[in-house]
């Protein structure tokens, strides 16, 4: 019988390389110009910070639910942020479309390929848990 699942392995190597691909994102922007912003540019460095530390733990093994939901968290921040800084502004800052480019476009494709892949991942572990339980009996 073949299975259909993604690989454990595999899901988590995926993750670890989109969060790594955002981090490395906003490591960039931080050095290249956005660190010189006031409360932003903290906010980059920890972003990329978070996102590197995420995808060295995520391949080390089946990470549990907490670590799957820090790094939908940092996602989620970085896509926050993002739609926040081109409608309301972020302490005053404010972007407009996908600048800078190129690097606002990947920087959305990483964090969505992120909660694609951790979304794929919970739905083959919570699949994996229902199978292992053994089926109820009707008495």
């Amino acid at each position: 019988m073949t299975s259909r699942k993604p690989p454990a392995l595999a899901l988590r190597s995926a993750t670890a390389a989109t969060l790594a691909v955002g981090g490395y994102i906003h490591a960039q922007l931080y050095a290249d110009e956005y660190r010189f912003i006031h409360i932003i540019g903290p906010l980059f460095l920890l972003q990329a910070g978070a996102s590197f530390a995420l995808a060295a733990l995520l391949p080390m093994g089946t990470p549990p639910l907490l670590l799957r939901a820090a790094a939908a968290g940092v996602a989620l921040g970085a896509l926050g942020g993002f739609t926040a800084s081109r409608t309301v502004g972020v302490f005053g800052f404010t972007e407009h479309g996908l600048q800078p480019a190129p690097q606002a476009l990947l920087s959305l494709l990483a964090e969505a390929g992120t909660l694609l892949l951790l979304a794929v991942w919970q739905m083959t572990v919570t699949r994996q848990h229902r199978a292992a339980r053994p089926p109820v009996r009707a008495p």
